[in-house]
């Protein structure tokens, strides 16, 4: 049983599993059988009143064989259901989206092939397994009716549950888990591998967070179009690569250069210049020491010859 304070004094939403006795049609559940199962689950003498909406539901797993057929495309709950332990559901639809989205309008366009919409599913069927097999694991902790378990939720998790969600490494894992930013695409066709070996950051990465001049390098980054990121530790590398920004499609790419700081250095792996071209999505294209945009034009036209890189 979760209880999540709302805005307002004692204001909560409660969530629970429904005893499977009480299996019923939705419609034929009463407020009252729910209640009283709140009360006698949680062993408190609650008076729950001005109920505002109530409703059951039946937890469902699974995900479709692929997410697009054709001219058809699947995203969000049309492509994958599951249970909501984790609030994972909203964030997978909005990246399913965004994952496509970038990729029909380059095709819509005319900036790439239609080839390159097969990546949507190479990409994101992939995370859908993944999700499901994390969402039913946490899901059976949760409310799995093991002994055990029942144990675990009710003598021992509860003495150590502040501190270990104060543990400085539980958070690092957690929180890419849970924000669904530690999602890869490594696995991806779309992502180049030559020269990142010594990188700590991989192509198919999201870029990690950091900040310039005091702002999240996010904010430069707002555009819908590829981004060449140029980390340099020298103003004539910054003034060279200032110099090839006249060769970019500015529709297609834009330009931005990175001072390379020690915090930089720790957070790549490396205290010596370099690039990276971001994808649409914020997510590595590639990595690499090399300079010259020859790196970039080869990426997008290479990769199934899906992307055109000039106009």
């Amino acid at each position: 049983m979760l209880f999540f304070p709302l805005k307002g004094e004692r204001r909560y939403r409660i969530v629970g599993v429904f005893p499977e006795q009480f299996a019923k049609d939705e419609g034929d559940v009463l407020y009252e059988e729910i209640e009283q199962h709140i009360k006698d689950k949680t062993r408190l003498e609650l008076d729950i009143h001005d109920v505002e909406w109530f409703s059951t539901y039946k937890v469902h797993t699974r995900h479709v064989e692929k997410f697009s057929a054709g001219r058809c495309f699947l995203a969000g709950d049309a492509a994958h259901i599951h249970s909501p332990v984790g609030a994972q559901g909203m964030n997978t639809g909005i990246q399913d989206g965004y994952n496509l989205a970038w990729k029909m309008a380059l095709v819509l366009k005319g900036n790439a092939d239609k080839r390159l919409l097969a990546t949507y599913n190479e990409e994101r069927l992939e995370n859908a397994k993944r999700l499901l097999q994390t969402t039913d694991r946490m899901f059976q902790f949760v409310a799995g009716s093991d002994w055990f378990l029942d144990f675990l939720r009710s003598n021992v998790l509860p003495s150590l549950a502040q501190f270990i969600l104060s543990s400085d490494t539980v958070k690092s894992f957690i929180f890419p888990l849970v924000s669904q930013i530690g999602i890869n695409y490594r696995h991806s066709s779309l992502s180049r591998h030559e020269g990142d070996e010594d990188f700590k950051v991989k192509a198919g990465d999201r870029l990690p967070y950091f900040v310039v001049d005091g702002k999240s390098i996010y904010d430069k980054l707002q555009q819908p179009k590829f981004h060449w990121l140029v980390f340099s530790g020298s103003r004539s590398e910054s003034h060279a690569s200032a110099a090839d920004d006249e060769t970019l499609n500015p529709d297609l790419i834009d330009f931005h250069t990175v001072p390379l700081s020690a915090e930089l250095a720790e957070l790549f792996g490396t205290d010596k210049s370099f690039n990276l071209l971001l994808r649409p999505d914020n997510y590595i294209g590639f990595i690499s020491r090399e300079g010259s945009m020859n790196q970039v034009t080869t990426y997008l036209n290479n990769f199934e010859q899906v992307v055109q890189s000039r106009s």
